[in-house]
C-alpha cells in the first residue's frame, strides 16, 4: 500500500523590534491558513511557534517548509538530540535558549511518524513563502489572530529582505551559532565571514560545482592507530576503489573532504591517487595546528593539491567545546551542500549512529556506508 503524499505547509515568524511585538504564521498552498500573536516576543520564537502549531493543526504526513534555518536546522541536523543528551544544556553546560517552546514541539514531532522539514530562502521568489511572511508580518503589526479553511484574500506588507535575519542561537550541538536565515555557512559564535573559495569551486547557493560525494568516518584510534599500517592502506584501497566506480558514473565527480585525521583524508589521498578533483572544506583556519608536524606537513601538501579549499569561519574557537561545534556546523553544511555521502562506519560508534541519521535526513538513499572491519 502507498504512503498519502504529505501535506505541505510554509510557516513564517516575525517581530517588531526584537524583542518586540511577535507574530506568527502558517498556510498550506490553496488551503487552510493561521496566523496568531504575542506582545513581547522574539524572531526565533515566533518562528518556532509558526512551525509548532502547524505541525499541532494538520494531520498525516507533513512537509514543514521555513526560512528559518534555526527551525529546519533542530529537526534535519538532529540538534535535538544533543540537548536531550545533555538534559537540555548546550555545549557549554547553559541552558538551550527557548527550551519552554523546543520542549512540547519535540516531543509532538517525535510522536509522529512522519514530519519532515525543509529550508526555503526568504525573499527568494517562492510565493507562498512570500504569503506567509506577510501574514506574520501583519500579526506582529496588528497583534491580531485570524484563520480560515481557504488562502486568504488579502495580506499584509511584507517585511523588508535583510530586516528580519535571527540573533545567534543554538548550533548542532547545542552551542551558540550563527541562525540567519540565508544558506551561506555558519560563522558562529566566533563570527567573521567565511573565506571565499576560487571562483568556480564553490557556489554558496547552490553547493559545490559537480556530482559530489563527502566522506565521513572513524578516526585513527579506530582504524590502526595514526601511524600507517595495513588497515588504513587496505581502507585507503577500498575507498579509490569506490570513488573511481563513482566517477565512472559522473564525469563531473568532486569529492569532497574536511581532512580530520582518518577516513576523511584516506578518502582525500585516495582521491588524489586516482587524479580525482578534491574539495576541501575546513570549519575554521587551520584546525591542524595541535597536531605533530609531520601530521601538519601532510595536510598543507593536501590542501595545496585541491581543487579549491571553503573554510566556513574565519576565526579559530577559543576551546574544545566551541570547537566541537563547529565540526558540527561543518559536518551539516557539508551534509546539506553534497550529492552523496560515504561514511565510514562500524555501525556502533554512537557519534557517527547520529551523523548518519543526519546524512540520512538530507541525502536520502544516497548515503553508503563502509564497514571498516570488512577491509581489515
Amino acid at each position: 500500500m502507498t504512503s498519502p503524499p504529505s501535506t505541505v505547509v510554509y510557516t513564517d515568524g516575525a517581530c517588531s523590534g526584537n524583542p518586540g511585538p511577535g507574530g506568527w504564521a502558517w498556510i498550506v498552498p490553496d488551503g487552510a491558513f493561521a496566523a496568531g500573536c504575542e506582545a513581547r516576543s522574539t524572531n526565533q520564537r515566533m518562528e518556532i511557534m509558526a512551525a509548532w502549531r502547524a505541525v499541532e493543526a494538520i494531520d498525516g504526513p507533513l512537509e514543514v517548509r521555513s526560512d528559518s534555518t534555526y527551525v529546519v536546522n533542530c529537526f534535519r541536523d538532529r540538534w535535538w538530540e544533543g540537548w536531550l543528551a545533555r538534559n537540555w544544556q548546550n555545549s557549554q553546560r547553559k541552558p538551550v535558549a527557548n527550551r519552554d517552546l523546543w520542549e512540547p514541539f519535540i516531543e509532538l514531532v517525535r510522536s509522529r511518524s512522519a514530519v519532515t522539514f525543509r529550508w526555503v530562502k526568504g525573499h527568494g521568489g517562492d510565493p507562498w513563502n512570500d504569503r506567509v511572511d506577510r501574514l506574520a508580518v501583519e500579526a506582529a503589526r496588528n497583534q491580531v489572530a485570524r484563520s480560515g479553511l481557504e488562502t486568504p484574500t488579502a495580506f499584509g506588507s511584507p517585511d523588508r529582505p535583510g530586516q528580519r535575519r535571527e540573533p545567534a542561537g543554538e548550533g548542532p550541538t547545542g552551542a551558540a551559532g550563527a541562525t540567519g536565515s540565508g544558506p551561506s555557512p555558519s560563522t558562529g559564535g566566533t563570527g567573521g565571514t567565511a573565506v571565499v573559495p576560487p571562483a568556480g569551486v564553490v557556489s554558496y547557493a547552490n553547493g559545490i560545482t559537480g556530482h559530489s560525494v563527502v566522506v565521513f568516518g572513524h578516526q585513527p584510534p579506530e582504524i590502526g592507530g595514526y601511524d600507517a599500517n595495513p588497515w588504513a592502506d587496505a581502507l585507503q584501497r577500498r575507498l579509490g576503489e569506490i570513488l573511481w566506480a563513482k566517477a565512472a558514473l559522473h564525469e563531473d565527480l568532486v569529492v569532497v573532504s574536511g581532512l580530520r585525521l582518518g577516513s576523511e583524508q584516506l578518502a582525500a589521498e585516495a582521491a588524489l591517487a586516482a587524479g580525482l578533483d578534491l574539495v576541501v572544506v575546513l570549519p575554521y583556519p587551520e584546525p591542524d595546528a595541535p597536531w605533530p608536524a609531520p601530521r601538519r606537513a601532510r595536510f598543507a601538501e593536501l590542501v595545496a593539491a585541491a581543487k579549491g579549499v571553503l573554510v566556513l569561519q574565519h576565526k579559530r574557537p577559543d576551546g574544545a567545546a566551541q570547537a566541537g561545534a563547529a565540526l558540527s556546523r561543518r559536518d551539516g553544511w557539508l551534509a546539506r551542500h553534497a550529492s552523496e555521502a560515504i561514511l565510514v562506519w562500524d555501525g556502533q560508534d554512537q557519534r557517527l549512529a547520529r551523523l548518519h541519521r543526519s546524512l540520512v535526513d538530507h541525502l536520502g538513499d544516497d548515503v553508503w556506508v563502509l564497514d571498516p572491519r570488512e577491509v581489515r
